[in-house]
């Protein structure tokens, strides 16, 4: 039916078929992406349905949903069977990217460590080039990491109860790296990966620079529903899910229980999943606590980064990977690593072998202590998550208050964070929130200040 017959055709988006050119897909694609670059369509939109849009615009329905699928594979729509599709919530926000801000910024918004104690790091290096065989470690090496190496990843593993053999462990070069081998090993463009529905940002931008699709896991105040998971995992045809069970990022939500992990376990067999496991954060948890890679093994990937714990520069991840997957990811390593620095991870093993790595946990934690007892007196009037000792906090803000417009007023006056927006999978609804990193501003002082900064603004919006 012609176009213009639907003056008052009652659709909540009604692009021109004037400005559409063969092929026509591709142009109507192109056509919804520019109406949300352009503020026509705002996150959270609901789309009309397909065949409804096939109607109004006298087009085949085939072409619908051939343009839909390539906005969904760029992470501008999501879909969910019987609910319709929706303009994402966070299409509008940047990447969050390291911070390029000026000195006369305080930075809070990336998640750094501390790195006072790079000072060990620095004086373990100075130690290792005086060693006769420091050549060895600037050859070429084995993609997944020298045995030696992996034997170490093993014991230092064992402090989070993962047990694992040297034949399953490969190193890569932080955790981005691995993921990004995972991704590219494992998993293909279109595939469903289930994640929490606020999750890790450079996950998201990741998953959708391969054409690979986020779900947002339903949740209940603050933990995953099992309820319905089977029915989502075959109604959506789920391939793996991408998890942070302990502090997670950004909520700091508590961490998952034995009880909860149990569940998801049976689940993820259930249903032959493939579980990621970000590890990043274990070092904070009690040391009872069973991952839930362990509780599903031949089905879970691990992921341990030293970057927070001991020294961000180094770029030093041990990924534990079953059997099935074992050629899959080595081939994947190979083909963006060809090898992971054998300097850079002798150093981390030498930290580990040494105990040097027990020390600069303890000093950090320690320290981050101290820095979370300012959040809890400055902003001791507001809802804020996370333990004592994480690195960052997750400020509720008051329902009357944007989170990027929130954002946005910080910057002004001085103060980078990051709204919950940021963060947010598909069209996931959330409560206006801004994640804090407490470790990142350079001394206790700048963060005091930066948290005055910040409660003002609450009061003023």
């Amino acid at each position: 039916m012609p176009v213009n017959s639907f003056d008052n055709y009652p659709m909540s988006w009604k692009p021109n078929t004037k400005d559409l050119t063969p092929p026509l897909y591709k142009s109507l694609a192109q056509l919804l992406e520019n109406d949300i670059q352009n503020g026509t369509l705002n996150p959270g939109d609901k789309l009309p349905p397909q065949r409804e849009l096939a109607d109004f615009l006298d087009l085949n329905l085939s072409t619908i949903t051939r343009a839909f699928k390539i906005c969904e594979l760029k992470g501008l729509i999501s879909g969910t069977t019987g609910k319709g599709t929706y303009i994402s919530s966070d299409v509008q926000t940047s990447p969050l990217l390291l911070s390029t801000l000026n000195e006369d910024y305080i930075d809070m918004g990336a998640a750094f460590p501390l790195y006072e104690q790079n000072k060990y790091i620095i004086d373990l290096i100075k130690k290792l080039i005086k060693k006769t065989n420091i050549e060895n470690f600037l050859q070429y090496s084995p993609p997944i990491g020298l045995l030696s190496h992996r034997k170490t990843a093993c014991k230092y593993l064992r402090k989070f109860n993962i047990n694992a053999t040297p034949e399953n462990i490969m190193i890569t070069s932080g955790s981005q790296n691995a993921l990004s081998i995972i991704l590219m090993s494992l998993f293909a463009s279109g595939d469903k990966i289930g994640t929490d529905p606020l999750t890790y940002p450079a996950f998201k931008s990741l998953a959708n620079m391969l054409g690979i699709r986020l779900f947002p896991l339903p949740i209940n105040n603050t933990s995953v529903t099992y309820e319905n998971l089977d029915t989502i995992c075959k109604n959506e045809n789920i391939k793996g899910l991408y998890l942070i069970p302990e502090m997670h990022n950004p909520t700091t939500y508590s961490t998952m229980s034995k009880n909860q992990k149990e569940k998801l376990s049976k689940i993820i067999k259930n249903n032959n999943l493939l579980l990621i496991e970000d590890g990043i954060y274990a070092y904070l948890s009690d040391s009872n606590n069973i991952p839930l890679s362990a509780m599903a093994p031949n089905h879970s990937l691990y992921i341990s980064s030293l970057s927070k714990c001991l020294c961000a520069g180094l770029r030093v991840s041990f990924m534990v990977v079953p059997n099935k997957y074992k050629s899959k990811v080595e081939q994947g390593i190979y083909n963006v690593n060809v090898t992971t620095s054998s300097f850079n991870v002798e150093i981390a093993c030498q930290a580990i072998e040494t105990h040097l790595s027990d020390k600069i946990i303890s000093e950090r934690k320690n320290l981050t202590l101290e820095r979370n007892t300012i959040v809890n007196r400055i902003l001791k009037n507001r809802t804020v998550y996370g333990n004592d000792y994480s690195l960052f906090r997750w400020l509720v803000l008051p329902k009357h208050i944007c989170g990027s417009k929130f954002e946005i007023r910080a910057l002004e006056k001085g103060v980078q964070v990051f709204c919950a927006d940021r963060f947010v999978v598909g069209n996931s609804k959330f409560e206006p929130a801004a994640r804090l990193s407490v470790c990142s501003p350079k001394n206790n002082e700048e963060l005091e200040r930066a948290l005055i900064i910040i409660d003002n603004i609450i009061n003023e919006m």
